[in-house]
């Protein structure tokens, strides 16, 4: 089982990104699959989530309304649309899945991880 995330970079204030994490395996079927975020000195913090068979989803507050989380069935792939970034958006960005069906929040809840991918957000 492995994850692979993708689509990092840096960009300005106000710039968009596209991450993208792909699994092999069953990382993500049928599971929730989600987006969380570490930056330099803080805790691995929640981004996104999205159920696997009703695409039902959650957001962090820092990120709603900025944010979209969506998933390719078929591809295994699950996707983080970012719009109007700012700079406090900046972290490693980690992909990751559950055996279960609940859209949990909690990273301690996901057992299966990717490699992160790096996001900055600088003017």
């Amino acid at each position: 089982v492995q994850l692979q995330a993708s689509g990092g970079g840096l960009v300005q204030p106000g710039d968009s990104l596209r991450l993208s994490c792909a699994a092999s395996g069953r990382a993500f079927g049928p599971y929730p699959r989600a987006w969380f975020r570490q930056a330099p000195g803080k805790d691995r913090e929640f981004v996104a989530v999205v159920g696997w068979i009703d695409s039902l989803t959650e957001y962090a507050d820092s990120v709603k309304g900025r944010f979209t989380i969506s998933g390719d069935n078929a591809k295994s792939t699950v996707f983080l649309q970012m719009d109007s970034l700012k700079p406090e958006d900046t972290a490693v960005y980690y992909c990751a899945g559950r055996q279960d069906h609940t859209l949990g929040t909690r990273a301690e809840e996901y057992v299966y991880w990717g490699v992160g991918t790096q996001v900055t957000v600088s003017s």
